[in-house]
């Protein structure tokens, strides 16, 4: 049995989301490895490991982009999560993911995002989680989705506040992240909360930008 609304590919414009594919690995690898600056200070790893440069592209090679694919497509089978490569006219340039799905009650996930620097404040990734959060109410059917952000990632706290989501929270040193434990704020959109849909949101908010 497939799980509810995946696999799936979606798009709007140039930007689109899709699965992870292992014959990508190269690609990816050396976004991570050139976008280590931009993206480590962000990242969760567990507390013991180092932080240096040479740690950081360690931990970017072929077997960790296999292993991690092969995770989530076992996660996606199992409804429990929704891994998307971002891409920006077919071309690989991030990932969004929807993880820790729970069902029942709650009927929640929450959502984590990354985009190659060179293709930062082009609108992709609120476009991609725009699309991301609307399949995820739609077709996967979940009533609510969460991110959690680091106070100081000013970027990515433009990105959901863009789209609208709530700022619900502060959870104190929440996930270890170069070798401590920091901060997150809490922010969620229900269903409710998007009527309209998301996508249909965000191009309003870019019109008179445009």
């Amino acid at each position: 049995m497939k799980a509810p609304g995946w696999p799936v590919s979606l798009t709007d414009g140039p930007v689109g989301v899709r699965p992870l594919r292992l014959r990508e690995a190269v690609t990816w690898v050396d976004l991570r490895v050139r976008n280590g600056d931009w993206l480590a200070p962000w990242e969760a790893t567990p507390k013991a490991l180092p932080v240096t440069e040479d740690a950081w592209a360690q931990r970017q090679t072929i077997g960790v982009y296999t292993q991690m694919v092969r995770r989530l497509r076992r996660h996606a089978r199992l409804g429990q999560a929704l891994p998307f490569a971002v891409t920006f006219e077919g071309r690989l340039v991030g990932q969004i993911t929807v993880s820790t799905i729970v069902r029942g009650a709650l009927n929640s996930g929450h959502v984590g995002y990354w985009v190659d620097r060179m293709y930062a404040g082009r609108g992709i990734t609120p476009t991609a989680l725009a699309l991301v959060v609307d399949h995820s109410f739609t077709a996967v059917a979940l009533h609510r989705v969460e991110a959690h952000v680091r106070p100081e990632n000013t970027a990515s706290r433009r990105v959901v506040e863009k789209l609208g989501f709530r700022e619900e929270g502060f959870h104190r040193r929440y996930l270890a992240i170069g070798g401590a434990y920091r901060d997150h704020i809490s922010y969620a959109l229900t269903v409710e909360d998007a009527p309209e849909g998301l996508l249909n949101r965000w191009h309003s908010v870019r019109a008179p930008h445009r």
